[in-house]
C-alpha cells in the first residue's frame, strides 16, 4: 500500500491550525490537520471571550467549535494522533504519530503552548488539591473559599474576576506594583469588594497535608516573608510552548524563531500561533499567523510540483 502524500499536515487543530486548514483548503491544497487529543488548546477552556472581533462575548468552547465547523464545512479532514516527531528527510517531511507515519511536501506547527510551572515547593504535590492553572475548570471547588491568584497579566485578572463570583474572598499576588492586564479588565477587578491585591510579592512556598492549606509569600523590595491562609492557588506566570516534537532553530524559551512569512529554520516547515515568538499571544494573532502560513505553503508547494 502506497503512503498518502499529503500537501500539507498541520499538527495543532486550534484556532492557528484550524484558519491555516480553512486557507489551504481554498487554495486546493491536500490537506490533514492533526488534532493533539492529549494537548487540549488553551483556548477551549476559556469561559469568557470578549476580544475577538465580531463576538462581543462569547466562550473558549464556542469559539472553537465555530472554528471547527468552519473548518469542516471547506472539506478538512481532521484526525486526532499524538504527534511524537516531525522531521524533514531530504526535502520530505515526515510525520510520526503513535500509530503511523505521514508525509506531507510541508507542515505547519501550531501545537500551541501549555501553562508554566511556577516552580516552588507544593505546587506539583498539591496539582488537583487546590493547585490549579484554569479558573474557568476548577472555580466551582472553591464556593465561599479564600483563593490567591498569581500573576498580574490578562489570564490572571480574568480567572481573579470568574473567581470573586465564586469564592468568598481573592487574593492576587504579583511581583510588581502595577498590573499588565489591560486597562477593561483592571477596572473591573478594582470595583471587586472580594479582590485584594499583593503587590511586590511572590509565592515562596505552597503548603498542605492533603489539600492547599496555605502559602509562604515574599515581598520582593523589603525581603519580608508572611503567610496567607487559603485553599486554592491559581497559577498563571507565563506559557511554554509545545514545541519539542521539532528540531528547528528557537529562542531560549522554547519558541519557534520565525520570519513574517511563518517560515521557520527549515524550508517547508511552518509555524503559527503561541508555539512561535510572538510580541501577543491571543486567538486574533493566531488566527492571522495561520492565514499567513497557509498562503506561505500555498507558493512552496507550487513551486515544488512546477519543478517536478
Amino acid at each position: 500500500m502506497v503512503a498518502t502524500m499529503y500537501d500539507l499536515i498541520i499538527v495543532g487543530a486550534g484556532p492557528a491550525g484550524l484558519t491555516a486548514g480553512i486557507y489551504a483548503a481554498r487554495y486546493g491544497l491536500e490537506t490533514l490537520v492533526l488534532e493533539q487529543s492529549a494537548v487540549p488548546g488553551q483556548i477551549s477552556v476559556a469561559n469568557v471571550i470578549e476580544n475577538y472581533p465580531g463576538f462581543i462575548s462569547t466562550s473558549g468552547k464556542e469559539l472553537m467549535s465555530r472554528f471547527r465547523e468552519h473548518a469542516l464545512a471547506n472539506g478538512i479532514a481532521i484526525k486526532k494522533a499524538d504527534v511524537k516527531k516531525v522531521e524533514d528527510v531530504a526535502g520530505k517531511k515526515i510525520v510520526l504519530t503513535h500509530d503511523e507515519e505521514l508525509y506531507a511536501l510541508a507542515v505547519i506547527v501550531a501545537t500551541g503552548a501549555n501553562p508554566k510551572l511556577l516552580g516552588v515547593p507544593g505546587e506539583r504535590k498539591l496539582l488537583g488539591k487546590g493547585v490549579s492553572y484554569c479558573a474557568t475548570c476548577d472555580a466551582a471547588f472553591f464556593a465561599d473559599q479564600e483563593v490567591l491568584v498569581i500573576g498580574g497579566g490578562e489570564s490572571a485578572v480574568t480567572d481573579a474576576l470568574i473567581l470573586s463570583g465564586i469564592a468568598s474572598k481573592v487574593y492576587v499576588a504579583h511581583r510588581r506594583d502595577s498590573l499588565r492586564a489591560c486597562k477593561v479588565l483592571q477596572q473591573r477587578a478594582f470595583m471587586k469588594d472580594n479582590i485584594e491585591f499583593i503587590w511586590d510579592s511572590v509565592v515562596e512556598e505552597i503548603i498542605g497535608e492533603e489539600a492547599v492549606e496555605k502559602v509562604i509569600m515574599k515581598n520582593v523590595k523589603t525581603g519580608e516573608m508572611t503567610e496567607k491562609n487559603v485553599e486554592g492557588v491559581f497559577i498563571y506566570v507565563g506559557i511554554n510552548p509545545n514545541t519539542g516534537i521539532v528540531e528547528l532553530e528557537k529562542n531560549d524559551n522554547g519558541f519557534i524563531i520565525t520570519n513574517e512569512k511563518m517560515e521557520t529554520s527549515v524550508k517547508g516547515i511552518y509555524a503559527a500561533g503561541d508555539c512561535r515568538v510572538s510580541p501577543l499571544w491571543q486567538v486574533v494573532t493566531a488566527v492571522a499567523d495561520g492565514a499567513v502560513a497557509a498562503i506561505s505553503v500555498q507558493e512552496y508547494v507550487t513551486d515544488l510540483k512546477l519543478m517536478r
